[in-house]
């Protein structure tokens, strides 16, 4: 007989190895339990079958699964008494028995811990009235990604397909990022942030394993934006130097090519791709069926400085009546980056002389400090007349 279980944690606990003394072993016991006990089996659920309620044979209304075993074949099976409906959804990663092939356990989607630290776990706090000077922008954004995943039932109707993804270009600091964290922020979507130079690995195929793992991960979730940001450091154009020194990179950018192809249109996957540079970009990468938009983010006009200026000051403590159209017109031909940074240095200027309330003089102070006196540092010959 095997010994009670109070004692067998107790000694387990006061063992240094956390093993039972030899004299509470029941090997026949473990025995039996293996045999009887079998392993599990690793299956994807690959759709939910919503089965009605039939009156006349008096079944109630249940939900079925249809399963893919790798090597083996598909199978249509219920649940498990340990397993709750909630539990499961399409397209996860499931364990099964052996036998009758029932789910009798969730399992976490197996991906890279790399590829898993790129989501970004909490929702994003930017919403459109956080952006200045993009109307336009924000509007081509939100027919191409919000339509689609909020009411897809526009496009079936036409019988189109939505977008698969857009293409955000333009100077440094004009609000790229910004707009795809509030598109996230509006459909509750998971949000991916990808960076271009995380993909370029030492070892041969790593960055096409992580552009695999990445997709994968966002086909587990009901709604995905996926955002490469810095697209050129791996979407160049394809060119041989002799040494084979950027084939590692052109693989990369192949395997997006693929995976972009790859996707349903009509899914719940949307990918943006954010770059400084769109005339470095390889032409399989930006046509269109993979890139079917192109959105350029300018320099923001008069009326766009005066409203990203109104938005960085709303969260400081300033007096009343700041011209702040007289300020925008000293900021010719800023982007919204160096906008905020005028806000941030005039609250400078105010804690300097101790002040609680930042003044319309800080502002001007700020103008001439960083508009002015950093415009002898850009040295990018394209941009050189932003400044």
């Amino acid at each position: 007989m095997a010994p009670p279980r109070e004692d067998w944690e107790k000694s387990v606990k006061e063992s240094e190895t956390g093993l039972a003394p030899p004299n509470l072993w029941d090997l026949p016991a473990d025995k039996r339990r293996v045999q009887e006990e079998q392993t599990l089996q690793v299956a994807r659920c690959t759709k939910l079958i919503e089965k009605a309620a039939d009156p006349v044979l008096g079944s109630e209304a249940e939900t079925q699964y249809m399963i893919n075993v790798k090597q083996i074949g598909k199978f249509v099976v219920g649940l498990g008494k340990r397993v709750a409906p909630t539990d499961v959804e399409e397209g996860m990663r499931v364990g099964v028995d052996r036998n009758k092939y029932q789910i009798q356990i969730p399992l976490p989607p197996k991906i890279d811990p790399t590829v898993t630290m790129m989501q970004v776990e909490e929702k994003p706090d930017i919403t459109y009235n956080d952006i200045g000077g993009c109307k336009e922008q924000i509007e081509r954004i939100r027919e191409v990604v919000e339509t689609p995943l909020l009411h897809p039932e526009k496009y079936v109707t036409l019988g189109i397909d939505p977008p698969k993804g857009v293409l955000l270009y333009g100077p440094p600091g004009t609000g790229k990022t910004l707009c795809a964290r509030a598109v996230a922020n509006r459909t509750d979507a998971t949000f991916i942030r990808v960076i271009g130079s995380e993909l370029v690995q030492k070892y041969v195929g790593e960055g096409a394993r992580m552009v695999r793992e990445i997709f994968e991960m966002a086909r587990a979730r009901k709604a995905c934006i996926i955002f490469f940001d810095e697209v050129d450091a791996f979407g160049g154009t394809r060119f041989d130097d002799g040494a084979g020194g950027d084939n590692e990179v052109q693989r990369t950018m192949l395997e997006l090519i693929n995976q972009l192809d790859g996707f349903d249109p009509r899914g719940n996957i949307k990918v943006l791709m954010a770059t400084n540079r769109p005339d470095t970009l390889d032409p399989a990468l930006t046509r269109p069926g993979r890139l079917d938009r192109r959105v350029e983010f300018g320099l923001p006009d008069l009326a766009g400085r005066a409203q990203i200026l109104r938005i960085h000051a709303k969260s400081m403590n300033v007096e009343r009546n700041i011209r702040y159209e007289l300020i925008a017109r000293l900021c010719p031909n800023s982007t919204g980056a160096e906008l905020r940074s005028v806000c941030t240095e005039a609250g400078m200027f105010a804690i300097r002389a101790r002040r609680k309330l930042a003044t319309e003089k800080d502002f001007l102070m700020s103008v001439e400090k960083v508009i002015k006196a950093y415009a002898k540092f850009s040295s990018t010959p394209k941009y050189m007349t932003h400044n």
